[in-house]
């Protein structure tokens, strides 16, 4: 879980937890470990059913220092000094989305928990639906509401 360094700016997701890595094996595994924490239950269409959505985001960092030459000052030339270089700080953020499939809770026969759970699934994917349209309908961008606020997951994804 990456909040930016500000506090409270992304909202609180039990049992997230965010780990630095340095290979793309690395990352796999943090993917893995993700996936087979992953809540899933029966329900009628599916003995397997994802009960929830699963987001895995990376924060690739790369800092980059260009050195300058100094054509005028040959004898200092390989003196260690980083000084006359400039660094230039890259950060990129990309979520890895596998969303919970909508549910027609008469068709499923949930109840009671189950039911909960589609419920709150189907709100999301609305909510993450009306998102994608206010961002991608040229009419719409800079004049309507992103409704971002009214889902955990689109806030997330906001961040």
């Amino acid at each position: 879980r990456d909040n930016g360094g500000a506090t409270g700016s992304e909202p609180e997701v039990v049992g997230a937890s965010e780990v630095a890595v340095k290979t793309a094996d690395e990352a796999l595994l943090c993917l893995a470990r993700g996936m087979m924490r992953r809540v899933t239950g029966a329900t009628a269409m599916n003995a397997e059913s994802s009960r929830s959505h699963a987001i895995m985001t990376a924060v690739i960092e790369q800092t980059q220092t260009t050195h300058l030459d100094d054509d005028d000052d040959d004898d200092n030339a390989d003196d260690g000094d980083d000084q006359d270089g400039e660094t230039s700080y890259m950060r990129s953020k990309f979520h890895f989305v596998d969303l919970a499939g909508s549910e027609r809770a008469k068709r499923t026969q949930a109840a009671g928990q189950r039911l909960a759970e589609g419920i709150m699934i189907n709100q999301g994917l609305l909510v993450l639906g009306n998102v994608i349209s206010a961002l991608g309908d040229p009419k719409k961008v800079g004049k309507t509401h992103v409704p971002y606020r009214d889902s955990k997951l689109t806030r997330l994804l906001r961040g």
